[in-house]
């Protein structure tokens, strides 16, 4: 026992003489405290400026989704019939006198559009693109200790319209201040790669930049550990080097990682770098870079495959809005629509049709998603008035530059999209433009194919096409083509890059079910819609450019040299509300509704997309006696369904040849449906729909019962309006208000409905077809939160729920 004491004692001693390596680099969070206020402020970057009358806020904040909506705005309903404008941001901050010889500078993620930045009245510049990240060095311009700085930032959307879809306005993605000492790692300053991996072993190259600010030479030494996921170091390299003043300088590092775990969408394993500088002795820099370690391939006649394994491509598109938060970039909101596409067994996100918010990357390597991210959806010929082609000579490379170097280290990235349906495949002037902007993408990273969605697929058409320049070739919609592709474009490696444009307006059925098969049955014919711009949500309307999913997905399932495929989209987006004018704003293109709520055609993609056993019925049961019902039912794990009316076999069913669904013609009566699938005769799952009486109490579904008091944490309420027995109403359009206390505010309201014109920053809103959601955002208060909802509509109705906070 002595000794073993004595070994602890010394044990303790050298633990206490090992210095203890503290993180240098100063990251702090920039998002609160701002004042804004719309319209034109030049004045506001005077020191002396009072903006004590303006609105005090915290980032991200996207000023365009408070709005009205109105056919009026010059945003149009394609813009999302929200106003746009002009407006200023004007923050107050001091730092400590310690900071002084520091190298201090400020990073936004995303300001749209725009953007002017001045700190204590000097200019610092303009960022025109709006999905663009960019930072600015504060250094020679700020004050230490108690003298104030202030910094302020001129945003203008007022140009209109300069987007096809919804794009928000303001600051609406997050902003930091970092500190370093004078020799630091640059902005998005490491690139890694792994050129060579199997099962075995892997080789990983780093590229670290350093920038030296300082008036004398440096002599530094940089270690790079590989960590596990586990946060155990698994490999180390050193490099030791000199750096002139006032210079940047590129050290190459490698590393042998023996048997990797491969990055995969079932298991995204994430390792990571942890980067340290010194200058002599001293630590002066910290940075960490992600590392997934994985290999992929794409082939002309096998398609796509993953550490070799073939892997389909089951993708979605989508947009940057997250519905009732407008443009606001939450991770947490980015979080629930990527497990809402997991769950469908969605394996790929193209980002379209712009630069994403960091935090979805983040997520997609965390998640396990293979991600096409796309750079433009216009180069130098316009698409609306006064979108990016205004800006495209003096803006593209710098922006094409910025957008692969703060992405390429992402493991999910595998494929960079230089533009979506660009007008210049139909000239030549799309070859010379193709060529440079894939020798900019190359010039800073050749491990990821380049691609470009492509509508043209007449191969002397495309000039885009014709440039060679492309590693793989994205082509949008007409999916009946696809068979001649292999003998149009030889040895070509392709991806449906964009498909599907069916329209369904969730919990809504028109009888027949194949009433309508188009929109419109031609180009430029009218849509003979709804009275109450709505939509089927059978699978049987889509646009006249595109196809069904059922259609679309039957193609791409059996052609194995198409890499996979993109549906337009995974979620309705704010905007282009085809087909309907206004009081329509949203799309109805979403496989899900733009509150988060599933439509039905959701399943038939879980069916086939994953292992999970499903058996989804629709429509809901509650018609006119007699009348005609089609009843169909997405399944799978199962041989045959059987199904029932009030307990009466209608029959049992599978499906043939190359079917999605089977279905039956029900002549309506109360009660119930139920489906029975079945495997070597043994029950997989049973479900069951009643015919729903009146609202009689709501039921509220919270995502999550536990909630971070960060001033940023979400949590999704879904309300459902239910009958006596506890079935869902599916005509209720209850008005539904609620109040919330404690560590909470509401952030958004929604129903899913195409055309409701009501505030998403209510504090009530209508069901739509039995639903409606509210969204609850911490207020950083550490106190539970109270959420009541109530209805005064069919008798008073009223449900609580409780968050915890930590």
């Amino acid at each position: 026992m002595k000794y073993i004491g004595l070994l602890i004692g010394l044990l303790l001693v050298v633990m206490a003489c090992k210095p203890i390596q503290k993180d240098i680099r100063i990251v702090e969070d920039f998002n609160f405290n701002w004042n804004f206020k719309l319209g034109d402020h030049p004045e506001a970057i005077q020191e002396n400026f009072n903006a004590s009358e303006w609105q005090n806020l915290d980032l991200p904040h996207d000023w365009s989704i408070e709005g009205a909506f109105s056919e009026d705005h010059p945003t149009k309903p394609e813009g999302g019939a929200l106003p746009a404008g002009l407006g200023w941001y004007r923050k107050t901050f001091s730092l400590p006198i310690n900071w002084k010889n520091k190298q201090v500078s400020v990073e936004f993620d995303g300001v749209y559009r725009n953007s002017e930045v001045w700190i204590n009245g000097h200019y610092l510049g303009k960022r025109p693109y709006g999905y663009i990240s960019f930072a600015y060095d504060l250094s020679n311009f700020l004050k230490f200790g108690e003298e104030k700085n202030i910094i302020s930032v001129k945003v203008d959307n007022s140009e209109q319209p300069n987007s096809r879809w919804y794009t928000g306005s303001g600051i609406y993605r997050n902003v930091r201040l970092v500190a370093t000492e004078k020799l630091h790692i640059t902005h998005w300053g490491t690139y890694v790669t792994t050129p060579k991996v199997s099962k075995e072993k892997a080789s990983v190259n780093l590229e670290v930049t350093l920038q030296n600010d300082a008036n004398s030479s440096k002599t530094y030494k940089i270690v790079s550990t590989i960590l596990n996921a586990e946060m155990l170091e698994i490999a180390q390299t050193t490099s030791e080097e000199t750096i002139n003043k006032n210079t940047s300088k590129v050290t190459s590092q490698t590393f042998e990682v023996l048997n990797p775990t491969l990055w995969n969408i079932e298991k995204p394993y994430l390792y990571k770098i942890k980067t340290t500088v010194f200058e002599n002795s001293k630590l002066v820099d910290n940075y960490e870079t992600p590392l997934g370690i994985r290999y992929f391939n794409f082939d002309s006649e096998k398609g796509f495959s993953l550490n070799g394994v073939p892997t389909k491509i089951h993708g979605v598109c989508l947009h940057h809005d997250n519905g009732a938060l407008g443009a606001v970039a939450n991770y947490h909101a980015i979080k629930r629509k990527l497990q809402i596409m997991k769950d469908m067994g969605v394996n790929a996100i193209r980002v379209s049709h712009n630069p994403s918010s960091v935090e979805l990357l983040q997520l997609c390597d965390a998640m396990g998603f293979i991600v096409q991210t796309e750079a433009f959806d216009v180069w130098k010929k316009k698409k609306v008035k006064a979108d990016y082609n205004l800006e495209w000579d003096a803006w593209h490379k710098k922006d094409l530059e910025d957008f692969v170097k703060r992405d390429r280290n992402h493991p999910s990235v595998m494929m960079w999209s230089i533009g979506n349906e660009i007008r210049e495949q139909f000239d030549s002037t799309g070859v010379a433009i193709t060529k440079n902007l894939v020798a900019i993408v190359k010039s800073l990273d050749k491990t990821r194919p380049v691609t470009c969605a492509l509508t043209e697929n007449v191969p002397e058409k495309n000039f885009i096409y014709q440039s060679g320049a492309l590693d793989v070739l994205g082509f949008n919609y007409k999916h009946k083509d696809y068979y001649d592709f292999p003998e149009k474009f030889k040895g070509e490696k392709i991806i449906a890059s964009e498909s599907v444009s069916a329209l369904e307006t969730r919990g809504h059925y028109d009888m027949p079910s194949d009433s309508i098969k188009r929109w419109p049955p031609a180009h430029n014919e009218p849509f003979d819609g709804n009275d109450d711009f709505t939509v089927s949500a059978y699978d049987q309307v889509s646009a006249y450019w595109g196809a069904t999913h059922e259609e679309n997905w039957k193609t791409v399932k059996k052609l194995n040299f198409i890499s996979g495929m993109f549906i337009w989209t995974g979620f309705d987006y704010l905007g282009e509300p085809i087909p309907y004018p206004y009081p329509a704003r949203s799309s109805y293109f979403g496989v899900v509704d733009l509150a988060g709520f599933p439509k039905d055609v959701y399943y038939m993609y879980q069916s086939e997309w994953t292992n999970k056993p499903v058996l989804h019925i629709l429509p809901h049961w509650n018609w006119n006696i007699g009348q005609d019902v089609d009843v169909w039912v997405y399944y799978n794990n199962a041989d045959e369904v059987e199904l029932f009316l009030n307990g009466k076999s209608l029959g049992t069913k599978s499906k043939q040849n190359d079917d999605l669904h089977i279905s039956w013609r029900v002549k309506f009566e109360a009660g119930n449906i139920k489906a029975i699938s079945r495997k070597n005769g043994i029950v997989v799952l049973e479900k069951e729909i009643h015919t729903a009486t009146s609202p009689n109490t709501i039921q509220l579904i919270a995502d999550k019962t536990l909630i971070k008091n960060d001033g940023y944490d979400l949590v999704y309420v879904t309300v459902n309006v239910l009958d006596a027995k506890g079935n869902l109403v599916p005509k209720a359009d209850n008005l539904i208000n609620f109040a919330v206390t404690g560590g909470g505010k509401i952030v958004g309201v929604d129903n899913g409905y195409q055309a409701n014109l009501s505030s998403f920053k209510a504090s009530e809103i209508k069901a739509y077809n039995g639903k409606c959601l509210v969204i609850i955002q911490s207020n950083g208060k550490a106190e539970d939160i109270t959420l009541v909802a109530s209805s005064i509509d069919n008798g008073v109705m009223k449900k609580t729920v409780t968050i915890k906070t930590k």
